[in-house]
């Protein structure tokens, strides 16, 4: 059950590394419409200092941040944030999460079976799907028909040599690479145009690159080309579609930071609560997603045991 409706939601932040400090905490805090109730972390010190920082309350306990908040947003690794989240959706909290839900299927389903049970909204934050600009691009991609092909290439530098993110010692990022932390991006775009997949194909390349080929309902195909391990001079990201309509490519200017998109996302998770509209963004998108890629996953073990 959901909780009641309050003049102004309460969103706790759950995660106090340098995606919550760099664009969660600051937009919830800036947010006009909602409260910010506080912050959970692992780590209660620096949960501390991000809550002073944006004159919030710091919980030492998740629980009791579910407790005081309508509504938490993640940002923790994929597999802390989905027993968590479904911890949050059993205690009555929208969940505004961070992609992907979880990297497995078992996971992500627990997330969603824990949202349905109490009826709450939730909203994953794929980034592009809630970029100015771009949203609306993708929208008016999804809406036009005879598209005959699709191609995603998110190459990223981050364990290039000399790469200086604050990401790149991120354990879950090493250990499952582009395909788990750059293929959301990637498949949030292709899917809403081209329908879902319904056959997925993996190969292996340089490093931790992953090359996807994906038939979707459709009836067109797609690629997608992912890796963070580029070098820096070669990284970047696009996604183009072609059809009967000519080529769509993805506008340029996305380098404005994350901070604008996760406010759109915070207002998608207040309008989904407002109106019980889902929102395409939900969970059980977020669990497509987990379930396509761990397909990739399995195909890419196979393959490696296979050559062992």
């Amino acid at each position: 059950m959901t909780k009641p409706s309050r003049t102004k939601p309460r969103i706790g932040l759950l995660g106090t590394g340098p995606w919550a400090r760099s664009t969660h905490a600051p937009a919830l805090a800036a947010h006009p419409e909602i409260e910010f109730s506080g912050v959970w972390g692992r780590r209660p010190e620096a949960a501390a200092a991000l809550a002073a920082e944006h004159g919030t309350t710091a919980y030492d306990d998740a629980d009791a941040l579910f407790a005081a908040s309508d509504a938490v947003a993640v940002a923790l690794p994929p597999d802390i944030q989905a027993p968590l989240a479904a911890r949050a959706a059993a205690a009555g909290c929208h969940l505004l999460l961070d992609k992907p839900v979880a990297t497995t299927v078992a996971g992500a389903h627990e997330v969603v079976a824990a949202a349905e049970r109490s009826g709450v909204a939730s909203v994953v934050f794929c980034t592009l799907r809630f970029t100015p600009g771009v949203a609306a691009w993708i929208a008016r991609q999804a809406a036009t028909e005879g598209w005959f092909t699709g191609r995603a290439e998110w190459l990223g530098a981050l364990f290039s040599p000399g790469a200086d993110s604050p990401y790149a010692a991120s354990p879950w990022r090493r250990e499952k690479g582009g395909l788990w932390d750059v293929g959301p991006h990637a498949l949030s775009v292709l899917l809403p145009v081209l329908g879902d997949a319904t056959e997925v194909t993996a190969a292996g390349g340089a490093e931790d690159t992953v090359h996807l080929a994906l038939r979707h309902t459709s009836g067109a195909s797609s690629s997608a080309t992912l890796s963070l391990s580029a070098p820096a001079a070669a990284a970047g990201a696009t996604v183009e579609f072609r059809g009967a309509h000519g080529v769509a490519v993805l506008p340029e200017g996305r380098g404005g930071g994350a901070g604008a998109p996760f406010a759109a996302a915070v207002d998608a998770l207040l309008a989904a609560v407002r109106t019980g509209e889902p929102h395409p963004c939900d969970v059980r998108f977020g669990l497509r997603l987990t379930e396509i890629l761990a397909e990739a996953e399995r195909q890419l073990a196979g393959r490696r045991q296979g050559d062992d």
